[in-house]
């Protein structure tokens, strides 16, 4: 069957046998098989679906895994005492194994048809609630991309496909179920993850898919800022940020995410591209590695050009450096979290990060010891070598940094007079810190 007539309600799937695809039980965390196996043994069509499958599929080894049926969360409730409900907009259960999640969902439904369980609610095209149950064949027309509507029978352990899955694996892209502008407008948010699965997944958009991201791309405004924060992490903080930030762009996706590192892009600075680049390069690595990793230092990256264009421009208008500095760190931020919901937590790190950058020009012995014993140290110095690309002085000083830090606190003490100046063609960004006027000995500070 053509692929492209698989968007009906009732489409006819290709089923293929266990003997001819090399999804392994083994590959499937016990978690998701308990239940599916409990579901399976109720009386209940269970099924193993989505980027599970699909990355099964491929050949990876999937960190989550969703299972669709035609229970309802209610009745999945029941069979589960470690389960909870979740969603309002979508109604979801949760069965918890400890630290690992599976994800239940009910079969959606297309609510064209009477009759049909639950309930839907749209706002100008806009998908606010949707509860609507149905059948498996209306599930599969209901999901996003075809390679994402592929389901994993735990009956007979046969794939099945409903729109053209499986060759849109074959030919390495993504097709969007049904017409890509109105499915856009239902959930804007899948813009993102069209561009964040095809820069996972080394695929190509479709042209139909894309070709609606300029005129539609303006609807991700209106999109929830915790939504988007949390489709930032799994863009940015999942081993692919690097593919995915070029992906944006190529998507012209950027602007409407991040629109302070558009516009400072936008200008031409290919430092700050390298810093950028480099910064998403070294966290997939740390990723790779098994090592952590924390928002707020990717943010800081992405929010610096801005940041720091706007400092400079304060003072050369005469602003204090410190003064220049923090209002530059809460106009970006205030502006970003209108967009992107980022939490307190990570925004007070990216501030501090941002503060200490002028703080590494002030080469003097107890601003350095000061410096070196900051919490934030650590994140501040590594974002400091990030910006080496910026121009030599800023390379010359992390590298002083660098050495620093390998020194005895002793020989570095004595290196240091107090009124050593900065390396040689690093010029202060920030006016000194005032000391604060000590009280008259002997006076107390309460009445």
């Amino acid at each position: 069957m053509n692929p492209e007539a698989r968007t009906s309600v009732t489409p006819v799937p290709a089923i293929v046998p266990r003997e001819q695809h090399v999804i392994s039980r083994k590959n499937i965390s016990k978690a998701a098989l308990r239940v599916l196996y409990r579901l399976h043994d109720a009386g209940y069509d269970a099924f193993l679906v989505g980027g599970a499958v699909r990355d099964l599929l491929l050949g990876g080894h999937p960190k989550d895994f969703d299972v669709a049926t035609n229970a309802t969360p209610d009745e999945v409730k029941k069979l589960f005492r470690n389960c909870r409900l979740i969603g309002r907009r979508f109604r979801l259960a949760h069965v918890v194994f400890g630290p690992e999640i599976i994800e239940v969902a009910t079969f959606r439904g297309t609510g064209e048809e009477e009759g049909g369980e639950g309930d839907r609610h749209i706002v100008d095209g806009l998908i606010v609630r949707d509860n609507v149950w149905g059948t498996i064949e209306e599930d599969a027309v209901r999901r996003d991309f075809r390679v994402n509507a592929l389901y994993y029978d735990i009956s007979d352990f046969s794939v099945r496909d409903y729109v053209g899955g499986m060759q849109d694996l074959e030919n390495r892209v993504l097709h969007l179920i049904g017409d890509p502008a109105k499915r856009y407008r239902e959930d804007p948010v899948r813009m993102l993850r069209a561009a964040r699965l095809a820069a996972k997944l080394g695929f190509t958009i479709d042209r139909k898919a894309s070709a609606p991201f300029e005129e539609l791309g303006p609807l991700l405004c209106d999109a929830a800022p915790a939504r988007l924060f949390d489709e930032s992490l799994k863009m940015f903080l999942a081993g692919n940020g690097l593919k995915s930030f070029r992906m944006l762009e190529q998507c012209g996706l950027l602007k409407f995410l991040f629109p302070a590192t558009a516009r400072a892009l936008k200008r031409g600075d290919e430092a700050l591209r390298s810093l950028i680049e480099q910064g998403l390069a070294n966290t997939d690595q740390r990723i790779a590695e098994g090592k952590s990793v924390t928002p707020a230092f990717l943010f800081a990256v992405l929010l610096w050009g801005e940041v720091r264009d706007l400092a400079h421009g304060w003072m050369a208008k005469g602003v204090d450096g410190n003064e220049a500095w923090a209002r530059a760190a809460a106009h970006v931020v205030g502006e970003q979290c209108q967009r992107v919901a980022i939490p307190r937590r990570f925004t007070l790190t990216m501030e501090e990060i941002w503060s200490l950058q002028p703080r590494f020009e002030q080469i003097q012995r107890k601003r350095v010891f000061r410096l070196m014993a900051h919490p934030r140290f650590r994140a501040a110095f590594d974002f400091l070598l990030l910006r080496a690309a910026e121009s030599p002085a800023i390379r010359e000083l992390g590298q002083w940094w660098a050495h620093a830090q390998q020194l005895p606190q002793e020989v570095l003490a004595a290196a240091l007079p107090a009124g050593t100046a900065a390396p040689a063609g690093a010029a202060a960004t920030a006016a000194p810190r005032k000391r604060r006027r000590r009280k008259p000995a002997g006076k107390s500070g309460s009445a």
